[in-house]
């Protein structure tokens, strides 16, 4: 029995397939195949039933699972100490972070970081909330930038950002020299709201509180497409206001004050509480943690 064989046998299990495992490990499947009957002849048993078109685990292959994770835990732990010898931090760090974060608030950490450490090399995933938590669940990063809270007992999470959620509307737009504006005037115009993820969930329950619905609602899949159609005039959308900073300063977005309204948005830099981290991973937990920029007062959370 070999690293590479419980290499194969993780990811086969992570990808429900032989042939996205082979793809994913960057060999053919052949030897996916081999290396998996080579292990299953060494333990005496199968541990993948592959009826139906579909690869699952049997009986015992759930029970060597948490086995074969714990002895590549231990390789990468040894390889990590062994390379911890070296003076400066080298190798790789994995961050994933939804499209605006990538965009507007982690720019300046990883300019920080870069220039401390050149010699680390950045690996950026841009996907929602969801995603980025099952990529850390699955040990394929190292950190996620998400909207806070997160509740769930195996990641640790320090906050590395906040700032407010404000309503955008275009230059031209009515509500811009409104006064007194509340909840209900807003319904009164085309609205756009997130086609998923907790601001949706907070922006239906302002509205939900208050008993109105806006008048027509558009769902886009992400804060920058939201930006692009309130600057194209096609409605009005509650956006972070890190998101907007340039378009604000240059007069094309104004920025609604709502009366007895304040959400603050919280973002959290997330890391699997038991694995190991490098002098690489360390290093930039300890930057990104460094200041919490924005508001200082506390609000209603949303991402």
């Amino acid at each position: 029995m070999d690293f590479e064989q419980l290499k194969t046998f993780v990811e086969v299990q992570r990808q429900k397939s032989f042939s996205k495992a082979a793809e994913k490990l960057r060999i053919t499947q052949p030897a996916v195949s081999a290396q998996i009957r080579s292990l299953e002849r060494e333990i005496g048993e199968t541990l993948f039933d592959r009826k139906g078109g579909k690869v699952t685990f049997t009986a015992a292959g759930r029970v060597f699972e948490p086995f074969a994770e714990h002895a590549l835990d231990c390789q990468r732990h040894m390889m990590m100490m062994v390379a911890e010898q070296l003076r400066s931090p080298r190798g790789e760090v994995g961050i994933s972070a939804q499209e605006s974060t990538s965009l507007y608030v982690l720019p300046e950490v990883f300019v920080e970081f870069k220039k401390y450490y050149p010699k680390v090399a950045l690996k950026i995933i841009r996907a929602e909330r969801a995603r980025t938590l099952e990529l850390l669940a699955n040990r394929e990063i190292d950190f996620g930038v998400v909207s806070l809270p997160v509740k769930d007992s195996r990641f640790a999470v320090e906050t590395i950002h906040r700032d407010e959620l404000v309503l955008a509307v275009p230059k031209d737009h009515p509500l811009r020299s409104a006064k007194n504006v509340v909840v209900k005037d807003i319904v009164k115009y085309p609205f756009l709201l997130p086609k998923q993820g907790r601001q949706r969930e907070l922006i239906l329950n302002i509205f939900g509180m208050q008993d109105v619905q806006p008048k027509t609602v558009m769902e886009v899949e992400s804060g920058e497409l939201m930006k692009r159609f309130i600057l194209a005039g096609l409605g009005i959308g509650f956006l972070p206001s890190a998101n907007i900073a340039d378009e604000i300063k240059h007069g094309s977005l104004e920025i609604v004050k709502i009366e007895s309204l304040r959400l603050t948005r919280d973002l959290g830099i997330v890391y699997l509480k038991e694995k190991s981290m490098t002098r690489a991973t360390k290093a930039f937990l300890e930057i990104a943690a460094r200041d919490v920029s924005g508001p200082g007062s506390a609000g209603l959370a949303a991402e």
